[in-house]
């Protein structure tokens, strides 16, 4: 089996749950970091393996992917033979579908966008995404409430999708106390055999706790 080569950067949530899947798969895997201040992921080299020259991106043999969460389907499709991450049932599959939909949206213009504002200092309307990421917690806090997974009775990428941002909401001033079903996912996810965490940021509310 060829070592999977991911290319990443180690702060970006994007990055971390295609690493996660890896990882929860027991998949070998290169890391190879991405230098996002030098301009590294806009150079002729790395466009060549994205265009749109963004992380994460992975080479598993003569496959060369991009977009997290595609890998997550490329990767739960191809190397779990069990089919659990990634259900053959269509009507598994179109669910996982909109947590994919939402953890490219809500997600990431919400918990996402207001953790950039912070530990990158981006130009974003942290308000309103605060505002997104305070819906996104409604939407799943009664959800979770009578369940354990977003989607099965088992984990699937679908919980791997939504975890990275929503665990580290805090570090956009975004607290968790209000939702402790979201909260208790977040330790069911976080005790998987081969979890691997993200690294924290102290900035936001992880910062006035600190």
């Amino acid at each position: 089996m060829n070592t999977i080569k991911l290319y990443r950067f180690a702060l970006s949530g994007h990055s971390h749950r295609v690493q996660l899947m890896l990882s929860l798969l027991g998949l070998e895997a290169e890391l190879i970091n991405i230098n996002l201040a030098a301009g590294e992921h806009k150079t002729a080299a790395f466009l060549a393996k994205n265009p749109a020259g963004q992380v994460p991106v992975i080479e598993d043999g003569e496959v060369t992917l991009a977009d997290s969460n595609a890998i997550l389907v490329y990767l739960s499709s191809v190397y779990d033979a069990a089919r659990t991450w990634y259900p053959t049932d269509v009507l598994l599959q179109s669910r996982i579908q909109g947590f994919l939909s939402l953890a490219a949206g809500k997600l990431a213009f919400g918990a996402a966008a207001a953790r950039v504002v912070n530990v990158f200092g981006a130009q974003a309307d942290k308000a309103k995404a605060q505002e997104l990421a305070h819906g996104l917690l409604r939407f799943l806090e009664p959800q979770l409430a009578t369940v354990h997974w977003l989607v099965s009775e088992h984990p699937t990428i679908a919980d791997v999708a939504m975890y990275t941002y929503v665990a580290h909401a805090p570090e956009g001033d975004i607290a968790l106390e209000d939702y402790p079903h979201v909260s208790a996912w977040l330790l069911r996810v976080e005790k998987l055999p081969g979890f691997v965490a993200m690294q924290k940021t102290p900035v936001g509310l992880l910062a006035k706790h600190a």
